[in-house]
């Protein structure tokens, strides 16, 4: 490749991935805004209490809860696991650990920014879905297996003040005013949670860069522009694949700007969030395998179905995918979108070093 030939394939992968990164940092700032909020004020004592008891309620509303949470395949391994030893019912827990990692309040407004409203209404939808039946057939296949002696956690996350030990639960539950949980939710949001998000949120938007310069539009379409052959070949993609929702939402975009249907692409944000092969091997410890197996059984049949399902709602509608891409974002000012880039931008780099201060070590 001659300089020049690699000058402007440098300049192109730059521009589209600032093209997305500025259509989806007003959105990502609001996500993450809102997930630290929910981290103060929903606690898990809270949520363990309703996912001890019963055998379909308990699913239903890890389902539901899971939805708005944060946290990405690996991430919610431990909140799982955390849940399972306080109390919550295996069908709970699996449920929990798909429909946590597939949604979250930060994909579901960054997919507003970069996708459009079928598909961002269709994400959380169908994670739920999904989260359900497996939490369901985990129940139903299975002993009721919950553990006894359980205590919920009590560790304050405003300041730390309480390690869950020796606190009064009543009295603690008042020790903190309102601005504090606000600037405890602040500090979580743009500190742990964009820390853990920021690395990979940097690699999947130059991932989309990429896919946007490079992959020729009409072989895409021709072979993942629909049908049962584009879904499966998503799933395989995606099983192994460590990528969080968020990172994954503008590589969605950028397939489906180059042919490849909005069912195939659901499939991809669906799957490649909510499993791993590293997380995998530790659902086998957690849950057991037949659970796991359940587990992949249904992700792959809801998520697959899903995906047919949905290139069908937009061929009756006779809406195209393409052009309906990223339109959303065209709601925020252009000033309003610079500023929210900037204040993204600045915020990521002490954790854009830190990762690649790790993925260094990793690699040594």
């Amino acid at each position: 490749m001659a300089m020049n030939d690699f000058f402007d394939f440098t300049l192109s992968v730059l521009t589209g991935t600032f093209a997305i990164f500025l259509d989806a940092s007003s959105y990502i700032l609001f996500g993450i805004l809102v997930a630290g909020l929910l981290k103060m004020f929903l606690s898990t004592d809270y949520v363990v209490r309703h996912l001890g008891k019963g055998r379909v309620l308990p699913v239903l509303k890890a389902s539901l809860l899971g939805i708005p949470l944060p946290l990405c395949s690996c991430g919610v391994l431990p909140a799982a696991a955390s849940l399972r030893k306080q109390g919550a019912s295996r069908g709970a827990t699996t449920a929990f650990l798909i429909s946590t990692p597939e949604s979250g309040v930060d994909s579901i407004a960054v997919s507003w920014a970069l996708l459009d409203p079928i598909m961002t209404v269709a994400r959380p939808v169908i994670a739920f879905v999904t989260a359900f039946t497996a939490g369901v057939l985990g129940t139903l296949f299975n002993e009721p297996d919950i553990p006894e002696n359980h205590r919920s956690d009590r560790f304050c996350t405003v300041d730390g003040c309480c390690d869950g030990d020796d606190c009064d639960p009543v009295q603690h539950s008042n020790h903190h005013s309102f601005p504090e949980k606000l600037a405890g939710g602040l500090r979580y949001s743009f500190g742990e949670l964009w820390g853990d998000l920021a690395g990979w949120f940097v690699v999947g938007i130059f991932l989309a860069g990429f896919i946007t310069v490079l992959a020729p539009e009409d072989t895409v379409a021709a072979a993942l522009g629909g049908g049962i052959q584009s879904m499966l070949f998503m799933l395989l993609l995606g099983v192994p694949l460590y990528i969080c929702a968020t990172a994954s939402t503008p590589v969605a975009a950028a397939l489906i700007l180059k042919g490849v249907s909005p069912g195939a692409a659901l499939v991809f944000l669906l799957v490649g969030p909510a499993t791993n092969v590293v997380s995998l091997s530790v659902l086998v410890g957690i849950l057991g395998k037949r659970t796991v197996a359940l587990y992949l059984g249904s992700l792959a049949a809801v998520s697959v179905a899903a995906g047919l399902t949905l290139d069908w709602i937009y061929m009756t509608l006779g809406i195209s995918a393409q052009a309906t891409v990223g339109q959303a974002a065209g709601f925020i000012p252009f000033p309003v979108q610079l500023a929210s880039a900037t204040l993204l931008l600045a915020i990521s780099m002490r954790p854009l070093y830190r990762s690649v201060l790790r993925w260094r070590e990793k690699f040594r």
